[in-house]
């Protein structure tokens, strides 16, 4: 169905920070954000955080799996000895993702995560430090705990940053007083938000936004391969910049229109999801969710933005290349393809991929198009362009 658009680790922390302009840039809810984001101690084991599994040199996707992507299929948790079943979702551009909604145009659109069961990127941050596969705390006491933990090497840094931010005194308050723990871990969420909403996230310097903004131009191939997504894939990752003549400005494209589809991806048989156990029931999605069997099988609609740099692809990480997830969309239900069988076969979406009658240049184009979407081409996002809207976080609950 079509769909109208919505809205308009493997490298040293210092790679984070020169990816970034100068950490004094940000606020200090900004500042906070980031170290809590970078800050390993807050998993069970010391050894995981927010940027493990969303750095920015994959493109806020996972740098292990990016680098080996036909090995691991999904990420490790603070415990190496466990994983969850999906792969991890890019955090780049997550910002922009509307509060879940449905309409009768669209159906269901916008929410984090891939079945989109929270609103914000505050939201979202609140789940990897407790859940077992991730960061692995028990509670949200233990996170807090190891922030004011004098073993944390961080730990005075946050006293600083939580008395500028929010005006909280660090050493006075109450660690055994449940309203404390949760005023102060709603805090962490919105400070984490806050961070994510930074051009940290949205540079909007890949070469296309280059070419849209007159300062690059396309190869042959890389015009090809626009003219055939414009034509078979912009239904749901919408290309088109919005020119605004008064101002002479760009608002540019996200590659998404934030709802959620049936792709027909396979039951990924990789071992790390064989090992959790992950095959034992299909994986619903939206559907799983919302407890709607009209939804099964539905997983949001990803950005393109950065798509080169975070293999795998697909909920499952079943993908390990452009190349193969390119060639899933135009061969899927080609007789003789070779596909599996889709892990739910309910609600696929039979009218915008599965036989696109490419060719194997076709496909190449289309490659070479989709890597004009990293960003980094260019230093600074370009002067005219005029960014869409973020979505606000929510306010903070009184303590």
């Amino acid at each position: 169905m079509k769909k109208k658009l919505i809205g308009s680790a493997v490298l040293a922390g210092a790679l984070f920070m020169a990816a970034a302009s100068s950490a004094t840039a940000m606020t200090a809810k900004e500042r906070l954000g980031h170290m809590l984001y970078s800050d390993k101690y807050l998993s069970k084991n010391h050894n995981q955080s927010c940027m493990s599994c969303h750095h920015p040199a994959a493109g806020w996707a996972d740098p292990v799996d990016a680098a080996m992507p036909d090995y691991y299929a999904v990420s490790f948790g603070s415990d190496r000895s466990l994983n969850g079943c999906r792969n991890a979702p890019p955090s780049g551009y997550a910002a922009f993702s509307p509060i879940f909604s449905w309409d009768a145009d669209t159906g269901y659109f916008g929410g984090q995560f891939w079945d989109g069961r929270e609103d914000t990127v505050a939201d979202q941050a609140k789940k990897p430090f407790t859940n077992p596969v991730e960061m692995a705390n028990e509670t949200d006491a233990d996170v807090i705990a190891a922030i004011v933990d004098g073993s944390n090497p961080r730990s005075e840094a946050y006293r600083s940053l939580f008395k500028q931010a929010y005006g909280d005194n660090l050493k006075t308050l109450n660690y055994t007083d449940p309203a404390v723990v949760s005023d102060l871990f709603n805090k962490v969420a919105d400070a984490i938000g806050s961070f994510e909403q930074t051009t940290r996230f949205t540079r909007f310097t890949s070469k296309y936004d280059y070419y849209l903004a007159g300062m690059a131009t396309l190869s042959d191939q890389e015009v090809r391969g626009l003219e055939l997504f414009k034509a078979n894939c912009s239904a749901c990752h919408p290309s088109d910049a919005q020119y605004n003549t008064a101002d002479d400005t760009i608002t540019p494209p996200l590659f998404t229109d934030f709802t959620y589809d049936n792709l027909g991806v396979p039951v990924n048989h990789n071992w790390m999801l064989e090992r959790a156990d992950c095959n034992i029931n299909p994986d619903l999605g939206l559907g799983g969710e919302l407890g709607l069997p009209d939804e099964d099988g539905k997983f949001k609609v990803s950005s393109l933005r950065n798509i080169a740099k975070t293999p795998p692809y697909a909920h499952n990480g079943y993908f390990a290349s452009l190349e193969e997830i390119v060639h899933f969309y135009n061969t899927r239900d080609v007789v003789g393809a070779g596909w599996p069988d889709p892990e739910v076969s309910a609600n696929l979406n039979v009218t915008e991929l599965g036989n696109l009658s490419l060719s194997v240049t076709d496909e190449a184009d289309l490659v070479a198009f989709l890597q004009t979407l990293t960003d980094g081409f260019g230093d600074t996002t370009p002067a005219n362009f005029v960014l869409p809207a973020i979505t606000p976080l929510p306010p903070l609950p009184l303590p």
